[in-house]
């Protein structure tokens, strides 16, 4: 007889935390960002998946969880399960990660929950973007996705990086428009070599990457110009 799987549950604080802070960050994307989405169809219905995201500025981890209607799981560096936010970011259902040691007890955590059915949030690049465009991916996500047998979803943005770069304290106002791309199943993840999929995945988040800078592009042009300077500085 087949083991039932466990399915990850979560306190009903916990809950109603996430849905506050998704219902507050929605109205805040609205009004500031103007955030379009694109692909939403493309979200597995059922089952964990790993996400694997650019990564162009601090409000990325937020972006990806209000363009999803499932709870998500995301990986954050150790340092920030400290006072004062250790409490809130646990709540978000953070996994922390020591980038200075192995990293295994994050991996151990991120394969635990994958196979609890959740969605796992990962920035394949490893670091925040320095000018806005996709780095070179690394490899870390290849054995996650291997042994967590689940679908890779790959999803793009752009328009958070003029938004809310890494050396700028505070946001300003601007444009972000997302996509969420067709998930790469584990059957052909397990047909492809790590260079391979290293490959493909690379190719088609620049693809999409592309596509979602014309859209952005499109909307930006379709706004005055003073506006447009006005958001931008």
């Amino acid at each position: 007889m087949r083991e039932k799987k466990k399915v990850r549950t979560r306190s009903w604080l916990q809950r109603l935390f996430y849905r506050w802070l998704r219902v507050t960050a929605r109205l805040v994307a609205i009004s500031l960002y103007r955030v379009r989405v694109f692909g939403r169809e493309n979200w597995p219905s059922d089952g964990g998946a790993l996400v694997c995201a650019n990564h162009q500025g601090f409000f990325d981890p937020v972006l990806v969880g209000l363009c999803c209607e499932r709870q998500l799981s995301f990986l954050a560096k150790q340092s920030l399960f400290r006072f004062p936010l250790k409490t809130f970011i646990k709540k978000l259902n953070a996994i922390p990660v020591n980038r200075d040691g192995t990293g295994l007890d994050g991996l151990k955590e991120t394969l635990k929950r994958l196979r609890e059915d959740d969605f796992v949030l990962i920035f394949p690049e490893g670091t925040r973007s320095q000018d806005g465009q996709i780095g070179k991916l690394r490899p870390g996500f290849i054995a996650v996705a291997r042994h967590g047998r689940v679908p890779i979803v790959p999803i793009v943005f752009d328009g958070s990086f003029q938004a809310w770069p890494k050396w700028q304290l505070l946001p300003t106002a601007g444009v972000v428009h997302v996509k969420i791309g067709t998930p790469i199943t584990p059957a052909e993840i397990a047909s492809l070599s790590d260079d391979e999929l290293l490959e493909r995945l690379q190719t088609e988040m620049h693809t999409m990457f592309a596509e979602v800078q014309a859209s952005r592009s499109f909307s930006m042009n379709r706004i005055p110009l003073d506006e447009q300077k006005a958001q931008l500085a």
